[in-house]
């Protein structure tokens, strides 16, 4: 499963906000593994570079130092919701007469093919697929003499799910979709400001975190900050795999540490779904709280069985056959002289496909465990999503098509115990009003349609 990116913005005139924002950027690596991008400003022009491929892989010290301005914006990023091409670098820049934007996104403009349709019909020449080059255009674009005006007509039009950092010649902005969707946090830097889809990426440079930015909110960031607030005709929609899965453990969401609303995941686990066991074991990384907050519920013994190596899918070097066969192993190694013959409680995050957890299960098979009972903290995941998590089509899901006794069957595990919703939303620790839960219930924030391959907004929506 993947996200969409991860966005970063500063405005900080003196200091060096090319090397902020790189540095900020291996914060929210995890966020996206395919491109990377930094966007700055000297108050007059603005200058880009982007290049496909890991923040550490993208820059090197000349790029930075190429890199002046009292502001910038940076993008790390994953392909969209549903992609099968390569992530368009990002930011996106965009000129339009004298008005001029680099633009940072994340999230899924569910109304993005009508609005490139009609502004191709009006001449404009689009270089990708990516939403965020729509969004850029329909600013440069909107109607109005200042950018609150330009900003306020574009962003009324889009659908969908959207956190933004925009850099102008002038001013950082910051824009987050009145559903408040993904995650968009302020910070404050030497009397500048930052913005940030986590706030590990603050505490990374140094930076404060001040508040969440509100839902629909449009933050313009210069010497005198100013603000104004969207129109929210619909409910609210975090998503909550913000906290089950994609953000790090470090991370404030929404005013939740997301470490302590996974311990608390593992304990509602151990109170659902108890079982005689020897050791608690965590599928590293984003489970290991949950099993630790498991461990401490049951008063089982937790025990890291499993270690990963952090750098499988950071490479460019494809596996030849015979490393492919091997599978999860390049990724995982099971500790076989601590699980022979115990009883393990193995504590996951999620299971989308049904794809790699049959492979984690033999390898603890393989290593001796005697036997395997599987704890997810997501309850079953029987519904696609629209809004920027590259998730699966509905018939890719095994919860869509099998039963949770027929998972187990299919998994090999002794036992199954998944989350329920009222569980995890107690877990989570925010009001169930807040939250999308549509993978896991099917009641969208906004109105979809079924395709063949997969989830889309309805013609009226766009």
């Amino acid at each position: 499963m993947h996200e969409s990116c991860g966005i970063f913005g500063v405005f900080a005139p003196g200091l060096d906000t090319a090397r902020l924002v790189f540095f900020a950027l291996f914060a929210l690596q995890h966020r996206g593994q395919e491109a990377a991008g930094i966007a700055v400003t000297n108050g007059e022009s603005l200058e880009m570079f982007v290049n496909p491929g890991l923040v550490s892989q993208v820059f090197t010290e000349d790029d930075l130092a190429s890199l002046k301005g009292f502001a910038a914006v940076g993008h790390t990023c994953y392909s969209a919701s549903g992609a099968r091409r390569p992530a368009t670098p990002q930011p996106i820049l965009e000129h339009n007469g004298r008005w001029s934007l680099a633009l940072a996104h994340n999230g899924n403009v569910t109304n993005a093919d009508a609005l490139r349709d009609e502004l191709q019909a009006s001449g404009l020449v689009f270089r990708s697929q990516s939403d965020a080059e729509v969004i850029a255009k329909l600013i440069v674009t909107a109607h109005g003499t200042t950018w609150e005006e330009k900003l306020s007509h574009a962003l009324s039009r889009l659908q969908g799910a959207y956190s933004l950092a925009i850099l102008t010649p002038q001013v950082l902005i910051a824009a987050r979709d009145p559903m408040g969707v993904r995650p968009l946090s302020l910070g404050r830097l030497d009397g500048g400001y930052v913005v940030a889809s986590e706030t590990c990426a603050f505490d990374h440079i140094g930076a404060q975190f001040v508040r969440d930015v509100r839902p629909g909110e449009v933050l313009l960031l210069d010497a005198a900050e100013t603000s104004f607030q969207q129109p929210r005709n619909g409910r609210r929609a975090f998503c909550v795999f913000e906290h089950i899965y994609f953000a790090r453990p470090d991370s404030t969401v929404e005013g939740r540490l997301v470490y302590e609303a996974r311990l608390a995941m593992g304990a509602k686990l151990a109170q659902e779904h108890p079982v005689d066991a020897d050791y608690v074991v965590g599928v590293p990384d984003s489970a290991t709280a949950a099993a630790i907050g498991y461990a401490r519920a049951s008063g089982i013994p937790y025990r890291e069985g499993l270690l990963k190596n952090r750098y499988v899918g950071r490479t460019f070097i494809a596996p030849d056959q015979r490393l492919r066969d091997l599978g999860v192993q390049l990724k995982f190694n099971p500790l076989s002289s601590l699980i022979r013959d115990q009883r393990l409680v193995v504590v996951d995050d999620s299971i989308v496909r049904g794809t790699t957890t049959p492979h984690v299960v033999n390898l603890l098979r393989q290593a001796g465990a005697r036997e395997v009972h599987l704890r997810i903290c997501a309850p079953p995941l029987r519904h696609p999503c629209p809004l920027g998590v590259d998730m699966a089509s509905e018939w890719e899901l095994i919860a869509a098509r099998m039963s949770v006794p027929e998972i187990r069957e299919y998994l090999g595990v002794d036992s199954l115990g998944y989350s329920s919703l009222p569980g995890l939303v107690e877990a989570v620790g925010l009001p169930k009003e807040l939250l999308c839960l549509a993978c896991f219930d099917g009641d969208y924030p906004l109105p979809v349609q079924m395709g063949l391959s997969g989830l889309a907004a309805e013609s009226h929506a766009k």
